[in-house]
C-alpha cells in the first residue's frame, strides 16, 4: 500500500478533498483531534481524511503517528466502524509514542454527515466562520469547533521582493492576492505561482480590496508613489495586518502624506512600517522571509476557548488555523 500522505493544513483544503470525493461518489473517513494534552504538533479540531484507496489528506502528528492512524482509518472504513483511538499518555499503544510528549485522541468516522460538511465548505469559501459538532463519546459529549476562514494576504507591489514575498506567502499556505503594475510581474506569478495579478493602471486607480478581519494588506513597492491610494482604502477596513516596505524615514514621510490625505491619525497608525521581523536588509529573499514572519505572527495567533463539561452540552472551542 502506497505511504500517501498530503500534508495539508486548513480546514478549508480537507474539505474541498472531501467535496472532490463526494462528487465522484467514493467514501472517506474524516478524522478529528478531539483531546490533547501536553505538546502536540496540531490543534484540537484539526482535520484529515483518508481515502478508501489509503490516500491521507491532512495530518494530526506531523508525521509521527499518522500512518497509523491511517491504517485505523482504512479499518474503520472497512467494517464501517466509527472509534476514538487514544495515543500517548495512557495509550495501549506503548510503541506509539509521541515525541513531544503528551496524549491526542483522535475521532474517526468512515461515515461523516456530508452535507454538513459541504456547508462547512460554502461557509469558509464564502469567508464566513463554519461550526462543526462532533460527538467524542457515547455518553453524548460533544466538541464544537469553530474554523475560521483561511488566512488572506493582498500584496500590492512591483519587483524582486513583491515577487519574492508572493510565492513565500503562497508556500505558506495563505490564500494570496496580487496587485501590481508591472506586467512583468504578472507574467512571473502566473508561470510561477499560477496567480492572476490585478492590474494597478495609476496611483489612483479604483482598487476593490475585499479585505476582511481575517486578512491583511502589505504594499511593497520601492516608488512609494504608488502606496497612498492604497493604503487610505486599505486602513478604512477590518483587515488584521496592514504593513508597508520601506526605511523608518520612508515611513515616517508615508504617515505624513496619508495624513494630509484625512486619514485619521488612529488609521495611520495601523499601518506597520518598516514591515519586516529583521530589520535594514537588503537581499529579496532574506525581505520576503522577514515580511512573511511578522505576517504569520500577526494574522495565525491561534484563540482557544473551551468550555463546557461532560454530557450534552458542547465543548466550545474557537479555532484559527496557523498557516505553517
Amino acid at each position: 500500500m502506497p505511504d500517501q500522505i498530503t500534508y495539508t493544513e486548513h480546514a478549508q483544503d480537507v474539505l474541498e478533498k472531501a467535496h472532490e470525493l463526494i462528487s465522484r461518489g467514493d467514501h472517506f473517513a474524516l478524522i478529528t483531534s478531539v483531546d490533547i494534552k501536553g505538546g502536540t504538533a496540531r490543534e484540537l479540531g484539526s482535520l484529515a481524511l483518508v481515502t478508501a484507496l489509503g490516500d491521507m489528506f491532512g495530518y494530526l502528528s506531523n508525521g509521527c503517528i499518522d500512518q497509523d492512524i491511517r491504517l485505523n482509518a482504512l479499518r474503520c472504513l472497512a467494517k464501517k466502524e466509527r472509534k476514538i483511538v487514544h495515543y500517548g499518555e495512557g495509550s495501549p499503544f506503548p510503541d506509539l509514542t509521541l515525541p513531544c510528549g503528551g496524549k491526542l485522541k483522535v475521532l474517526i468516522d468512515p461515515e461523516p454527515d456530508r452535507q454538513v460538511l459541504m456547508a462547512a465548505l460554502d461557509d469558509l469559501v464564502a469567508r464566513r466562520p463554519a461550526r462543526l459538532i462532533f460527538h467524542t463519546s457515547q455518553a453524548a459529549q460533544t466538541l464544537e469547533v469553530e474554523y475560521r476562514p483561511k488566512p488572506k494576504v493582498t500584496l500590492a507591489g512591483r519587483g524582486a521582493v513583491f515577487r519574492a514575498t508572493t510565492k513565500l506567502a503562497q508556500l505558506a499556505g495563505f490564500d494570496v492576492s496580487c496587485i501590481s503594475p508591472d506586467e512583468d510581474d504578472a507574467t512571473a506569478l502566473k508561470d510561477a505561482c499560477g496567480l492572476t495579478v490585478h492590474p494597478l493602471l495609476s496611483p489612483a486607480s479604483a482598487i476593490d480590496l475585499s479585505l476582511d478581519q481575517w486578512s491583511a494588506f502589505l504594499t511593497l513597492f520601492h516608488d512609494h508613489s504608488w502606496e497612498p491610494a492604497l493604503l487610505q482604502r486599505a486602513v478604512q477596513t477590518p483587515c488584521r495586518f496592514i504593513g508597508a516596505l520601506g526605511s523608518q524615514k520612508t515611513h515616517e514621510a508615508r504617515k505624513a502624506v496619508l495624513l494630509a490625505m484625512g486619514c485619521e491619525p488612529a488609521d495611520v497608525e495601523r499601518i506597520h512600517g518598516p514591515v519586516g521581523l529583521v530589520p535594514s536588509l537588503r537581499s529579496a529573499d532574506l525581505i520576503a522571509v522577514a515580511v512573511t514572519a511578522e505576517l504569520a505572527a500577526a494574522v495565525s495567533r491561534s484563540q482557544q476557548v473551551v468550555t463546557g463539561q461532560k454530557g450534552s452540552t458542547c465543548q466550545k472551542l474557537v479555532f484559527e488555523p496557523s498557516t505553517g
